[in-house]
């Protein structure tokens, strides 16, 4: 068939007048249309009681929200931890002193009395369980610089991670500290991840001051209407409100991360946007071809809403498989996102339709849309469809060199270098790498199970640990017998190694310098459990372990979970449609957006690359759990958006039978909508670019990329030009999976 610019599109538009669409005129949304059109009034005083309701909850939500480290449950780690702390009393130090000398070195007599002061000090805290100090260790190498110029005092905090930073956050201020004998710094893993949090706290309420206004703006141009811009913003609170309330209740029976609620706030404002603009949209059509308000209400439910379902559902999919990881962390974005789809959707097909019903008229344009046909997207369409190679190939080459830095990706662990240069803990931790071979905080707790901790056996105690010493990258070994480096003894036993002692088992520590933690711990950990003795005798913990493993969940899973989303994401697909191609199609032009993604993660955060205008350090690697939360996300939105075209295409095209228009029409009617859609996400991602936080600057970054290349390059030109290609293809599937269809495929 030949492709005209001025190709005639039979019978009114769709949405404009008699049935459109195979669908049945009396489905399970039209009749809910029918409903909300006959009470509005009724419907938007539910609607207001339950905002009202949600304000109460969700005001002390963010207080419930708890705080999490990178662990993965019942691994190796984990549980070596839990041994260490039942059988010795001892586990993994996550807060530090940094000790600076003022005059002379650490071990000289007034430093000394200073650094025991404080370690005594610090032991007397609320919360603290353990401390330890270069003084208390007998002068231990690894717990002072290499000018001895600064020494550690460390500490084990007590209790769940959110009560260990909670009482952190009580006493942290008094400890930084500077007097004429030495200058005292906080730092550690907690108080790292404490200072994470209460930054993404801010980021939060900053966020929310820049989201509402810009987004309110962006609709009034959208809209040239402020009541329609108004009521959508307002869906979009409704959404944030009631979804934070739903985590306060979730907060009774499990973990919510804290970290959930910037994920609520922009999904959201979203996906309440998205919505209601497809609504909105489709009651305007509607009201424009002539139907009465409580019939175009009816409709705009009934059509808009089934795209809306849809769409709400392949986004649940997508973040519902969050939930497969075992980390509570991944699961609080789980939970917070469902919520927010569950919420976005309620507000788009009930509260609404009642506001728009009530409204009438008054929400249309004061000038009339221009006439259907003429439009940029059905131009573009059918100028892509005309030459189809022409424009395909190069769209496609560009998107591949935006996607080929994702071949280098490199999967590493978080560490301080997530804050800004300038806080207090990011300053600690980079004095101590600047000036420390290695860190006491590092150590690898190696448990020797059936090795008893006693005077009997220090000969094979001494003997394991000359062996650890020798491993390629350890520092220094303490064990009952005395500390050891290179395959000697450097320093004997004294009071701290009775840490070690126990009837039936013992332990050791060794610590890794740290150019070889940084190079490779996974090779730092197979070694050293390699010269700890039989493998079913040993079991290693400490912080670089526990990352280690949790790294490994993470990746290992990932295969699963990608792989459900394609399938389940597939079937919904192609019970909308009823094609085998579409769904494939809309497979892969997901995986080269989220490649595009990934591509833009690699390049900036993990190469470096603009680092300095965005305000962070990279460190060489990405830490894997937030790039799958964002694929996870990137996903389901994006198809969001391929409902949302599919919808008005299938429609066209089950009406006239003809692929080519029904692609140009259908990119007229959901095109707008999807990019006035996608620059209000994309801007309200965008607010966390500026974030302190390196992880919310990529979830900000990285899906404002994905979005602005789904919604152009994607949207604009693949998707008609494959269409195009594809022909009747498009919409063949084989006889039992036609049958499977008419039986079970889900109809307007």
């Amino acid at each position: 068939m030949a492709i005209s610019s001025r190709t005639p599109r039979p019978g009114p538009a769709p949405g404009a007048g008699a049935s459109t669409g195979s669908g049945p005129e009396d489905s399970a949304l039209h009749r809910l249309g029918s409903g909300i059109a006959g009470r509005p009034r009724l419907v938007i005083w539910i609607g207001v009681a339950l905002a009202v309701v949600g304000l109460v909850l969700a005001a002390g939500a963010m207080d419930r929200l708890v705080l999490s480290r990178f662990e993965s449950p019942s691994s190796e780690s984990v549980d070596t931890r839990t041994a260490l702390e039942k059988q010795f009393d001892t586990g993994t130090p996550s807060v530090l002193l940094l000790v600076t000398a003022k005059q002379g070195r650490v071990d000289s007599p007034a430093v000394e009395r200073a650094g025991r002061a404080l370690e005594k000090e610090l032991a007397a805290q609320d919360g603290v369980a353990e401390t330890a100090s270069f003084w208390s260790r007998g002068d231990s190498p690894v717990m002072r610089s290499e000018d001895f110029g600064q020494a550690l005092v460390i500490a084990r905090m007590a209790g769940t991670v959110t009560e260990a930073r909670t009482k952190l956050a009580e006493f942290s201020p008094e400890f930084a500290r500077d007097d004429a004998t030495v200058r005292v710094e906080v730092g550690g893993g907690d108080e790292v991840f404490r200072q994470a949090a209460a930054q993404a706290r801010t980021d939060f309420l900053r966020a929310e001051l820049i989201v509402f206004p810009l987004v309110l703006l962006l609709l009034a141009l959208i809209y040239r209407r402020f009541n329609a811009a108004l009521l959508t913003l307002g869906m979009g609170l409704f959404s944030v409100v009631t979804t934070l309330a739903l985590m306060r209740i979730l907060t009774s029976f499990t973990d919510v991360s804290t970290f959930a609620a910037n994920l609520t706030l922009v999904m959201g404002v979203g996906l309440g946007v998205d919505y209601s603009l497809f609504v909105i949209s489709r009651f305007r059509e509607e009201l424009t071809a002539g139907r009465e308000v409580a019939e175009a209400t009816r409709q705009a439910v009934g059509r808009a809403g089934r795209t809306v379902a849809f769409s709400g559902l392949t986004v649940i999919v997508s973040l519902a498989c969050l939930m497969l990881f075992p980390f509570p962390f991944l699961r609080s974005f789980a939970y917070s996102g469902i919520a927010v789809v569950l919420t976005s959707v309620f507000a788009a097909l009930v509260i609404l339709p009642a506001a728009l019903t009530r409204l009438g008229h008054r929400i249309q344009r004061k000038k009339p849309a221009p006439a259907g046909g003429t439009g940029w997207w059905h131009t573009t369409a059918l100028r892509m469809m005309r030459r189809p190679l022409a424009y395909g190939v190069p769209a496609l080459a560009v998107l591949l060199a935006l996607a080929s830095p994702t071949l280098g990706i490199t999967f590493g662990t978080p560490d301080d270098r997530v804050l800004p240069a300038s806080t207090s803990s990011r300053v600690v931790q980079d004095q101590i790498r600047a000036g420390f071979a290695a860190e006491e905080m590092d150590a690898l707790q190696v448990l020797r199970k059936g090795l008893p901790g006693t005077a009997e056996s220090s000969g094979d105690i001494e003997k394991t640990a000359l062996a650890l010493s020798e491993v390629p990258g350890v520092q220094q070994v303490d064990a009952l017998t005395g500390s050891y480096a290179e395959g000697r003894r450097i320093l004997g036993p004294n009071d701290a190694s009775r840490r070690f002692a126990d009837g039936a088992d013992t332990w050791f520590s060794a610590v890794p310098n740290q150019k070889a933690l940084s190079a490779d711990p996974d090779r730092i950990l197979a070694d050293v459990r390699a010269a700890a003795g039989p493998a079913d005798e040993v079991r290693v913990g400490g912080y670089p372990a526990e990352l280690g493993d949790f790294r490994s969940v993470l990746v290992d899973r990932l295969p699963v979970v990608f792989g459900l989303i394609l399938l389940v994401t597939f079937v919904i697909l192609f019970l909308m449609t009823g094609s085998l191609l579409i769904p494939l199609k809309a497979m892969v032009l997901n995986a080269l957006s989220m490649a595009v993604m990934f591509g833009a993660l690699v390049w900036i955060f993990q190469d470096g690359n603009l680092s300095s205008l965005f305000g962070f350090t990279s460190t060489g690697t990405l830490e894997p759990s937030i790039p799958i939360l964002m694929f996870c996300t990137a996903f389901g939105l994006s198809m969001d958006y391929e409902v949302f075209m599919l919808s008005r295409i299938k429609e066209e095209y089950d009406r006239t039978g003809d692929t080519s228009a029904a692609v140009a029409w259908g990119l007229e009617r959901s095109g707008p909508l999807i990019t006035a859609a996608a620059v209000i996400l994309a801007a309200s991602f965008a607010t966390y670019a500026s974030s302190g936080i390196v992880y919310l600057k990529m979830l900000g970054l990285g899906m404002v990329v994905v979005i602005l290349v789904d919604a152009t390059l994607i949207r604009a030109v693949l998707v008609p030009v494959l269409m195009r290609l594809a022909g009747r293809a498009n919409w063949w599937a084989p006889a039992p999976l036609k049958r499977l269809h008419a039986r079970f495929g889900i109809a307007d």
